[in-house]
Protein backbone atom coordinates (compact mmCIF):
# COMPACT_ATOMS: atom_id res chain seq x y z
CA UNK A 1 0.00 0.00 0.00
CA UNK A 2 2.78 2.46 0.91
CA UNK A 3 4.78 1.44 -2.17
CA UNK A 4 1.87 2.04 -4.54
CA UNK A 5 1.21 5.42 -2.90
CA UNK A 6 4.84 6.59 -3.28
CA UNK A 7 5.34 5.41 -6.88
CA UNK A 8 1.90 6.66 -7.89
CA UNK A 9 2.49 10.09 -6.36
CA UNK A 10 5.83 10.47 -8.13
CA UNK A 11 4.16 9.66 -11.47
CA UNK A 12 2.48 13.07 -11.30
CA UNK A 13 4.83 15.01 -9.01
CA UNK A 14 8.51 15.80 -9.09
CA UNK A 15 9.19 15.23 -5.40
CA UNK A 16 7.88 14.10 -2.03
CA UNK A 17 9.46 16.84 0.11
CA UNK A 18 8.71 15.28 3.50
CA UNK A 19 8.02 11.61 4.18
CA UNK A 20 6.39 12.47 7.52
CA UNK A 21 3.82 14.80 5.98
CA UNK A 22 3.28 12.32 3.12
CA UNK A 23 2.50 9.54 5.61
CA UNK A 24 0.01 11.75 7.50
CA UNK A 25 -1.76 12.88 4.31
CA UNK A 26 -2.18 9.31 3.06
CA UNK A 27 -3.08 7.71 6.40
CA UNK A 28 0.08 5.60 6.57
CA UNK A 29 2.47 4.79 9.37
CA UNK A 30 5.70 6.69 8.88
CA UNK A 31 7.74 3.57 9.76
CA UNK A 32 6.06 1.68 6.87
CA UNK A 33 6.79 4.55 4.49
CA UNK A 34 10.45 4.65 5.60
CA UNK A 35 10.88 0.90 5.02
CA UNK A 36 9.43 1.15 1.50
CA UNK A 37 11.63 4.17 0.69
CA UNK A 38 14.74 2.23 1.73
CA UNK A 39 13.74 -0.74 -0.42
CA UNK A 40 12.90 1.36 -3.51
CA UNK A 41 16.09 3.37 -3.06
CA UNK A 42 18.11 0.15 -3.03
CA UNK A 43 16.71 -0.77 -6.47
CA UNK A 44 17.20 2.83 -7.71
CA UNK A 45 13.47 3.36 -8.33
CA UNK A 46 13.84 6.52 -6.28
CA UNK A 47 16.54 8.77 -4.90
CA UNK A 48 16.15 9.63 -1.20
CA UNK A 49 17.74 12.35 0.89
CA UNK A 50 17.83 12.31 4.69
CA UNK A 51 15.81 14.87 6.64
CA UNK A 52 16.43 15.54 10.33
CA UNK A 53 14.40 17.81 12.59
CA UNK A 54 15.04 18.64 16.20
CA UNK A 55 11.97 18.98 18.41
CA UNK A 56 11.16 19.08 22.11
CA UNK A 57 9.00 16.51 23.86
CA UNK A 58 7.74 16.31 27.43
CA UNK A 59 9.34 14.02 29.95
CA UNK A 60 7.10 11.89 32.19
CA UNK A 61 7.37 14.60 34.83
CA UNK A 62 6.52 17.25 32.26
CA UNK A 63 3.43 15.30 31.12
CA UNK A 64 2.30 15.08 34.72
CA UNK A 65 2.61 18.83 35.27
CA UNK A 66 0.90 19.58 31.94
CA UNK A 67 -2.12 17.64 33.21
CA UNK A 68 -2.12 18.55 36.91
CA UNK A 69 -0.33 21.91 37.01
CA UNK A 70 3.17 22.89 38.08
CA UNK A 71 4.33 22.09 41.65
CA UNK A 72 4.53 25.78 42.60
CA UNK A 73 0.92 26.41 41.54
CA UNK A 74 -0.28 23.23 43.26
CA UNK A 75 1.43 24.40 46.46
CA UNK A 76 0.05 27.96 46.07
CA UNK A 77 -3.52 26.65 45.68
CA UNK A 78 -3.08 24.45 48.78
CA UNK A 79 -2.36 27.57 50.90
CA UNK A 80 -5.57 29.23 52.25
CA UNK A 81 -6.51 32.57 50.65
CA UNK A 82 -6.81 34.09 54.12
CA UNK A 83 -4.62 33.22 57.08
CA UNK A 84 -1.86 30.62 57.02
CA UNK A 85 -1.13 26.88 57.27
CA UNK A 86 1.67 25.02 59.02
CA UNK A 87 4.34 23.39 56.91
CA UNK A 88 3.43 19.96 58.30
CA UNK A 89 -0.23 20.36 57.34
CA UNK A 90 0.72 21.70 53.91
CA UNK A 91 3.07 18.75 53.32
CA UNK A 92 0.24 16.31 54.05
CA UNK A 93 -1.82 17.82 51.20
CA UNK A 94 0.85 17.34 48.54
CA UNK A 95 3.05 14.58 47.20
CA UNK A 96 6.60 14.71 48.62
CA UNK A 97 8.22 15.66 45.29
CA UNK A 98 5.56 18.30 44.56
CA UNK A 99 5.94 19.81 48.06
CA UNK A 100 9.74 19.99 47.80
CA UNK A 101 9.83 21.56 44.31
CA UNK A 102 6.79 23.73 45.01
CA UNK A 103 8.35 25.25 48.14
CA UNK A 104 11.49 26.15 46.19
CA UNK A 105 9.77 27.61 43.12
CA UNK A 106 6.89 29.38 44.93
CA UNK A 107 9.36 30.97 47.34
CA UNK A 108 11.60 31.99 44.45
CA UNK A 109 8.62 33.60 42.68
CA UNK A 110 7.66 35.40 45.95
CA UNK A 111 4.19 33.93 45.86
CA UNK A 112 4.20 32.68 49.46
CA UNK A 113 5.86 33.47 52.75
CA UNK A 114 7.76 30.32 53.78
CA UNK A 115 8.08 30.44 57.57
CA UNK A 116 6.87 28.02 60.21
CA UNK A 117 3.44 29.07 58.98
CA UNK A 118 2.96 29.39 55.21
CA UNK A 119 0.81 32.22 53.87
CA UNK A 120 0.12 33.83 50.49
CA UNK A 121 1.88 37.04 49.44
CA UNK A 122 -0.32 37.42 46.32
CA UNK A 123 -3.91 36.38 45.66
CA UNK A 124 -3.66 35.22 42.06
CA UNK A 125 -0.97 33.53 39.95
CA UNK A 126 -0.74 32.20 36.38
CA UNK A 127 0.63 28.76 35.70
CA UNK A 128 3.05 29.72 32.94
CA UNK A 129 4.91 26.41 33.26
CA UNK A 130 1.76 24.43 32.51
CA UNK A 131 0.94 26.71 29.57
CA UNK A 132 4.42 26.28 28.10
CA UNK A 133 4.28 22.49 28.54
CA UNK A 134 0.93 22.32 26.73
CA UNK A 135 2.33 24.41 23.88
CA UNK A 136 5.31 22.06 23.55
CA UNK A 137 2.95 19.10 23.68
CA UNK A 138 0.95 20.59 20.78
CA UNK A 139 4.08 21.12 18.69
CA UNK A 140 4.11 24.91 19.01
CA UNK A 141 7.33 26.88 19.20
CA UNK A 142 8.41 28.61 22.41
CA UNK A 143 11.19 31.09 23.08
CA UNK A 144 14.78 30.04 23.69
CA UNK A 145 14.64 31.28 27.30
CA UNK A 146 11.51 29.24 27.95
CA UNK A 147 13.19 26.16 26.42
CA UNK A 148 16.23 26.60 28.67
CA UNK A 149 13.99 27.04 31.73
CA UNK A 150 11.98 23.86 31.08
CA UNK A 151 15.11 21.93 30.11
CA UNK A 152 16.86 22.96 33.35
CA UNK A 153 13.93 21.53 35.30
CA UNK A 154 14.10 18.32 33.20
CA UNK A 155 10.53 18.77 31.98
CA UNK A 156 11.44 18.54 28.27
CA UNK A 157 14.07 16.68 26.27
CA UNK A 158 15.31 17.04 22.70
CA UNK A 159 14.10 14.51 20.17
CA UNK A 160 15.48 14.01 16.67
CA UNK A 161 12.97 13.14 13.96
CA UNK A 162 14.34 11.39 10.88
CA UNK A 163 12.66 11.15 7.52
CA UNK A 164 13.31 11.49 3.78
CA UNK A 165 12.69 13.67 0.77
CA UNK A 166 12.14 11.55 -2.36
CA UNK A 167 12.59 12.04 -6.12
CA UNK A 168 12.42 9.68 -9.10
CA UNK A 169 15.46 7.47 -9.56
CA UNK A 170 17.11 6.23 -12.78
CA UNK A 171 15.07 2.99 -12.70
CA UNK A 172 11.77 4.66 -11.82
CA UNK A 173 8.57 2.94 -12.94
CA UNK A 174 4.98 3.41 -11.70
CA UNK A 175 5.00 -0.25 -10.68
CA UNK A 176 7.90 -2.24 -9.36
CA UNK A 177 8.87 -5.03 -11.69
CA UNK A 178 9.32 -8.32 -9.96
CA UNK A 179 12.85 -9.64 -10.41
CA UNK A 180 13.93 -13.24 -10.14
CA UNK A 181 16.30 -14.21 -7.39
CA UNK A 182 16.97 -17.80 -8.50
CA UNK A 183 17.42 -19.60 -11.79
CA UNK A 184 15.28 -22.74 -11.48
CA UNK A 185 15.05 -25.95 -13.45
CA UNK A 186 11.59 -24.92 -14.64
CA UNK A 187 13.00 -21.67 -16.06
CA UNK A 188 15.50 -23.67 -18.10
CA UNK A 189 12.89 -26.20 -19.29
CA UNK A 190 10.41 -23.52 -20.38
CA UNK A 191 13.10 -21.27 -21.84
CA UNK A 192 11.66 -18.21 -20.13
CA UNK A 193 14.98 -17.50 -18.46
CA UNK A 194 15.83 -15.35 -21.48
CA UNK A 195 13.08 -12.86 -20.60
CA UNK A 196 13.64 -12.87 -16.83
CA UNK A 197 15.24 -9.92 -15.08
CA UNK A 198 17.45 -11.13 -12.28
CA UNK A 199 18.22 -9.33 -9.06
CA UNK A 200 21.75 -8.01 -8.96
CA UNK A 201 24.08 -10.00 -6.77
CA UNK A 202 25.37 -7.99 -3.82
CA UNK A 203 28.91 -9.12 -3.22
CA UNK A 204 29.20 -6.78 -0.22
CA UNK A 205 26.25 -8.26 1.65
CA UNK A 206 27.10 -10.18 4.79
CA UNK A 207 25.80 -13.69 5.11
CA UNK A 208 24.03 -14.94 8.23
CA UNK A 209 26.44 -15.55 11.12
CA UNK A 210 27.35 -19.21 11.31
CA UNK A 211 26.66 -21.07 14.51
CA UNK A 212 29.72 -22.67 16.02
CA UNK A 213 31.12 -23.90 19.27
CA UNK A 214 32.85 -21.58 21.69
CA UNK A 215 35.44 -22.22 24.38
CA UNK A 216 34.44 -21.48 27.97
CA UNK A 217 36.70 -18.93 29.73
CA UNK A 218 37.78 -21.64 32.18
CA UNK A 219 38.97 -23.82 29.31
CA UNK A 220 40.96 -20.94 27.80
CA UNK A 221 42.70 -20.15 31.09
CA UNK A 222 43.20 -23.86 31.78
CA UNK A 223 44.98 -24.31 28.44
CA UNK A 224 47.30 -21.38 29.16
CA UNK A 225 48.23 -22.88 32.54
CA UNK A 226 48.90 -26.20 30.81
CA UNK A 227 51.16 -24.47 28.31
CA UNK A 228 53.17 -22.86 31.11
CA UNK A 229 53.62 -26.18 32.94
CA UNK A 230 54.74 -27.88 29.72
CA UNK A 231 57.23 -25.04 29.04
CA UNK A 232 58.71 -25.73 32.49
CA UNK A 233 59.12 -29.45 31.71
CA UNK A 234 56.15 -30.85 33.68
CA UNK A 235 54.11 -33.95 32.81
CA UNK A 236 50.33 -33.97 33.20
CA UNK A 237 48.87 -36.50 35.66
CA UNK A 238 45.73 -38.50 34.79
CA UNK A 239 42.80 -36.99 36.71
CA UNK A 240 39.86 -38.93 35.29
CA UNK A 241 38.70 -40.42 38.61
CA UNK A 242 36.35 -38.04 40.43
CA UNK A 243 35.54 -40.80 42.96
CA UNK A 244 38.38 -41.60 45.34
CA UNK A 245 38.82 -43.60 48.52
CA UNK A 246 39.44 -41.83 51.82
CA UNK A 247 42.74 -43.68 51.97
CA UNK A 248 44.25 -41.98 48.91
CA UNK A 249 42.46 -38.68 49.56
CA UNK A 250 43.38 -38.38 53.25
CA UNK A 251 45.23 -41.23 54.98
CA UNK A 252 48.13 -41.58 52.53
CA UNK A 253 48.70 -37.83 52.90
CA UNK A 254 49.25 -38.27 56.66
CA UNK A 255 45.95 -36.52 57.40
CA UNK A 256 44.46 -37.89 60.66
CA UNK A 257 41.06 -39.54 60.60
CA UNK A 258 39.63 -37.08 63.15
CA UNK A 259 40.55 -34.08 60.98
CA UNK A 260 37.54 -31.72 60.44
CA UNK A 261 37.94 -31.88 56.64
CA UNK A 262 36.94 -35.57 56.80
CA UNK A 263 33.55 -34.73 58.29
CA UNK A 264 30.41 -35.05 56.14
CA UNK A 265 29.85 -31.31 56.58
CA UNK A 266 32.94 -30.72 54.41
CA UNK A 267 33.14 -33.81 52.19
CA UNK A 268 30.70 -35.62 49.86
CA UNK A 269 30.71 -39.32 50.77
CA UNK A 270 29.19 -41.89 48.39
CA UNK A 271 26.24 -44.09 49.34
CA UNK A 272 26.86 -46.63 46.57
CA UNK A 273 29.48 -47.93 46.30
CA UNK A 274 30.19 -46.73 49.79
CA UNK A 275 33.61 -48.39 50.16
CA UNK A 276 36.61 -49.21 47.98
CA UNK A 277 37.26 -52.78 46.89
CA UNK A 278 41.02 -52.93 47.05
CA UNK A 279 44.02 -51.09 48.46
CA UNK A 280 47.73 -52.04 48.47
CA UNK A 281 47.76 -53.96 51.78
CA UNK A 282 51.48 -53.67 52.53
CA UNK A 283 51.37 -49.91 52.00
CA UNK A 284 48.16 -49.62 54.04
CA UNK A 285 49.94 -51.25 57.01
CA UNK A 286 52.83 -48.78 56.78
CA UNK A 287 50.40 -45.84 56.65
CA UNK A 288 48.48 -47.24 59.61
CA UNK A 289 51.68 -47.61 61.63
CA UNK A 290 52.90 -44.07 60.96
CA UNK A 291 49.47 -42.68 61.95
CA UNK A 292 49.28 -44.68 65.17
CA UNK A 293 52.86 -44.69 66.45
CA UNK A 294 54.93 -42.63 64.04
CA UNK A 295 58.30 -43.51 62.61
CA UNK A 296 60.88 -41.83 60.39
CA UNK A 297 61.56 -39.33 63.18
CA UNK A 298 57.87 -38.70 63.92
CA UNK A 299 55.64 -39.61 66.89
CA UNK A 300 52.59 -39.96 64.64
CA UNK A 301 49.15 -38.96 65.87
CA UNK A 302 48.90 -41.66 68.57
CA UNK A 303 45.32 -42.84 67.95
CA UNK A 304 43.64 -46.05 66.79
CA UNK A 305 43.61 -45.89 63.00
CA UNK A 306 40.48 -47.53 61.52
CA UNK A 307 40.48 -49.36 58.20
CA UNK A 308 36.74 -48.78 57.70
CA UNK A 309 37.33 -45.02 57.66
CA UNK A 310 40.05 -45.39 55.04
CA UNK A 311 37.78 -47.56 52.87
CA UNK A 312 35.03 -44.93 52.52
CA UNK A 313 34.48 -43.63 49.00
CA UNK A 314 34.08 -39.91 48.36
CA UNK A 315 34.22 -37.24 45.70
CA UNK A 316 37.84 -36.13 45.81
CA UNK A 317 38.34 -32.93 47.78
CA UNK A 318 41.65 -32.09 46.08
CA UNK A 319 43.76 -33.31 43.18
CA UNK A 320 46.52 -34.11 45.70
CA UNK A 321 44.86 -37.55 45.88
CA UNK A 322 46.06 -38.02 42.29
CA UNK A 323 49.54 -36.81 43.27
CA UNK A 324 49.63 -39.39 46.05
CA UNK A 325 48.87 -42.24 43.64
CA UNK A 326 51.47 -40.98 41.17
CA UNK A 327 54.16 -40.67 43.84
CA UNK A 328 53.38 -44.16 45.17
CA UNK A 329 53.77 -45.58 41.64
CA UNK A 330 57.00 -43.58 41.17
CA UNK A 331 58.44 -44.92 44.44
CA UNK A 332 58.03 -48.53 43.19
CA UNK A 333 60.45 -47.89 40.31
CA UNK A 334 64.17 -47.09 40.24
CA UNK A 335 64.23 -43.46 41.31
CA UNK A 336 64.18 -40.75 38.64
CA UNK A 337 63.34 -37.05 39.22
CA UNK A 338 59.88 -36.05 38.05
CA UNK A 339 57.79 -32.93 37.55
CA UNK A 340 54.03 -33.46 37.57
CA UNK A 341 51.01 -31.18 37.23
CA UNK A 342 47.22 -31.52 37.15
CA UNK A 343 44.25 -29.24 36.51
CA UNK A 344 40.84 -30.73 37.18
CA UNK A 345 37.63 -30.64 39.16
CA UNK A 346 37.34 -31.21 42.92
CA UNK A 347 34.34 -31.26 45.25
CA UNK A 348 33.68 -29.87 48.72
CA UNK A 349 30.51 -29.62 50.76
CA UNK A 350 30.53 -25.83 51.05
CA UNK A 351 27.78 -23.22 51.15
CA UNK A 352 27.38 -21.65 47.71
CA UNK A 353 27.91 -17.88 47.50
CA UNK A 354 29.50 -15.36 45.14
CA UNK A 355 33.03 -16.71 45.80
CA UNK A 356 32.41 -20.41 46.69
CA UNK A 357 30.96 -23.41 44.87
CA UNK A 358 30.55 -27.03 45.87
CA UNK A 359 32.68 -27.98 42.86
CA UNK A 360 35.60 -26.07 41.39
CA UNK A 361 38.94 -26.63 39.66
CA UNK A 362 42.31 -27.04 41.32
CA UNK A 363 45.70 -26.42 39.73
CA UNK A 364 48.54 -28.42 41.26
CA UNK A 365 52.22 -28.76 40.51
CA UNK A 366 54.94 -30.83 42.19
CA UNK A 367 58.63 -31.57 41.78
CA UNK A 368 60.21 -34.76 43.10
CA UNK A 369 64.03 -34.90 43.34
CA UNK A 370 66.91 -35.51 45.73
CA UNK A 371 67.97 -32.82 48.18
CA UNK A 372 65.24 -30.27 47.47
CA UNK A 373 64.72 -27.57 50.07
CA UNK A 374 62.57 -24.52 50.79
CA UNK A 375 64.76 -22.33 48.58
CA UNK A 376 64.05 -24.60 45.63
CA UNK A 377 60.31 -24.31 46.31
CA UNK A 378 60.47 -20.50 46.39
CA UNK A 379 62.57 -20.45 43.21
CA UNK A 380 60.13 -22.67 41.31
CA UNK A 381 57.19 -20.61 42.54
CA UNK A 382 58.82 -17.36 41.39
CA UNK A 383 59.52 -18.89 37.97
CA UNK A 384 55.96 -20.27 37.67
CA UNK A 385 54.12 -17.13 38.75
CA UNK A 386 56.40 -14.81 36.76
CA UNK A 387 55.12 -16.58 33.65
CA UNK A 388 51.62 -15.56 34.79
CA UNK A 389 52.69 -11.94 35.00
CA UNK A 390 53.02 -11.99 38.81
CA UNK A 391 56.52 -10.84 39.69
CA UNK A 392 55.85 -9.48 43.20
CA UNK A 393 55.46 -12.45 45.58
CA UNK A 394 55.38 -12.83 49.33
CA UNK A 395 55.24 -16.00 51.43
CA UNK A 396 53.61 -16.54 54.81
CA UNK A 397 54.11 -19.59 57.07
CA UNK A 398 51.05 -21.85 57.20
CA UNK A 399 49.93 -25.30 58.37
CA UNK A 400 48.94 -28.30 56.26
CA UNK A 401 48.73 -31.87 57.63
CA UNK A 402 50.86 -33.28 54.80
CA UNK A 403 53.43 -30.52 54.18
CA UNK A 404 56.14 -29.12 56.47
CA UNK A 405 57.18 -26.39 56.05
CA UNK A 406 54.03 -24.90 54.46
CA UNK A 407 53.57 -21.45 52.95
CA UNK A 408 50.67 -19.33 51.72
CA UNK A 409 51.51 -17.43 48.52
CA UNK A 410 50.61 -13.75 48.08
CA UNK A 411 50.95 -11.54 45.01
CA UNK A 412 50.62 -7.78 44.73
CA UNK A 413 47.52 -6.94 42.64
CA UNK A 414 48.18 -3.74 40.69
CA UNK A 415 44.46 -3.16 40.07
CA UNK A 416 43.37 -3.60 43.68
CA UNK A 417 46.57 -2.00 45.03
CA UNK A 418 46.98 -4.67 47.70
CA UNK A 419 48.48 -8.11 48.40
CA UNK A 420 46.13 -10.97 47.46
CA UNK A 421 46.44 -14.64 48.45
CA UNK A 422 46.86 -16.70 45.27
CA UNK A 423 47.78 -20.18 46.45
CA UNK A 424 49.26 -22.61 48.98
CA UNK A 425 52.52 -24.55 48.95
CA UNK A 426 54.87 -26.73 50.96
CA UNK A 427 57.19 -29.73 51.12
CA UNK A 428 55.58 -33.15 51.57
CA UNK A 429 56.31 -34.64 54.99
CA UNK A 430 58.59 -37.66 55.47
CA UNK A 431 55.63 -39.46 57.14
CA UNK A 432 53.93 -39.30 53.72
CA UNK A 433 56.89 -40.05 51.42
CA UNK A 434 58.95 -42.68 53.26
CA UNK A 435 56.13 -45.27 53.70
CA UNK A 436 55.78 -45.17 49.90
CA UNK A 437 59.36 -46.42 49.60
CA UNK A 438 61.28 -43.30 48.52
CA UNK A 439 64.95 -42.98 49.54
CA UNK A 440 65.45 -40.75 52.59
CA UNK A 441 67.10 -37.94 50.61
CA UNK A 442 64.18 -37.57 48.17
CA UNK A 443 62.03 -34.50 48.69
CA UNK A 444 58.82 -33.32 47.03
CA UNK A 445 57.87 -29.65 46.75
CA UNK A 446 54.31 -28.79 45.70
CA UNK A 447 51.85 -25.94 45.32
CA UNK A 448 48.24 -25.43 44.34
CA UNK A 449 45.70 -22.75 43.47
CA UNK A 450 42.18 -22.55 42.08
CA UNK A 451 41.43 -22.06 38.38
CA UNK A 452 38.32 -19.96 39.01
CA UNK A 453 39.98 -17.06 40.88
CA UNK A 454 42.46 -16.03 38.14
CA UNK A 455 39.75 -16.54 35.51
CA UNK A 456 37.38 -14.22 37.38
CA UNK A 457 40.12 -11.57 37.66
CA UNK A 458 41.09 -11.87 33.98
CA UNK A 459 37.50 -11.61 32.70
CA UNK A 460 36.19 -9.10 35.25
CA UNK A 461 33.65 -11.48 36.82
CA UNK A 462 32.79 -10.82 40.48
CA UNK A 463 30.34 -13.71 41.05
CA UNK A 464 31.62 -17.26 40.56
CA UNK A 465 28.07 -18.43 39.71
CA UNK A 466 28.24 -16.26 36.57
CA UNK A 467 31.33 -18.22 35.50
CA UNK A 468 30.53 -21.83 36.33
CA UNK A 469 27.25 -23.67 36.86
CA UNK A 470 23.68 -23.73 35.57
CA UNK A 471 23.20 -19.94 35.84
CA UNK A 472 25.93 -19.05 33.34
CA UNK A 473 24.82 -16.68 30.57
CA UNK A 474 25.63 -18.47 27.31
CA UNK A 475 26.32 -15.15 25.58
CA UNK A 476 29.35 -14.83 27.90
CA UNK A 477 30.76 -17.99 26.33
CA UNK A 478 30.31 -16.59 22.82
CA UNK A 479 31.80 -13.14 23.34
CA UNK A 480 34.67 -13.68 25.82
CA UNK A 481 38.10 -12.75 24.44
CA UNK A 482 41.24 -14.87 24.30
CA UNK A 483 43.15 -15.57 27.50
CA UNK A 484 46.31 -13.46 27.73
CA UNK A 485 48.11 -15.32 30.53
CA UNK A 486 51.73 -15.80 29.56
CA UNK A 487 51.36 -13.59 26.45
CA UNK A 488 52.75 -10.40 28.04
Amino acid sequence: MAEDAILGYLAAAEEIPDSGQFASQHGLHHSDVVNVIKSLHGFRYIDAQDIKRESWVLTDEGKKYAAEGSPEVQLFLAVPQEGSISKDELQKKLQPSVFKIGCSQAGKNKWVDMGKQVSRKVQHVEDKVKELLIRVQNGEEISKDDVNSLKARKLIVAQTWKGYSVRKGPNYAPKRKKVATDLTRENLQRGDWKELEFKEYNFNAKGPPSESGHLHPLLKVKQQFKNIFVQMGFEEMPTNNFVESSFWNFDALFQPQQHPARDSHDTFFLEAPSTTRELPEEYVELVKRVHESGGYGSRGYMYDWKREEANKNLLRTHTTAVSTRMLYALAKQPFAPKRYFSIDRVFRNESVDRTHLAEFHQIEGLVCDRGLNLGDLIGVLEDFFSRLGMSKLRFKPAYNPYTEPSMEIFSYHEGLKKWVEIGNSGMFRPEMLLPMGFPEDVRVIAWGLSLERPTMILYGIDNIRDLFGHKVDLSLIKRNPICRIGLN
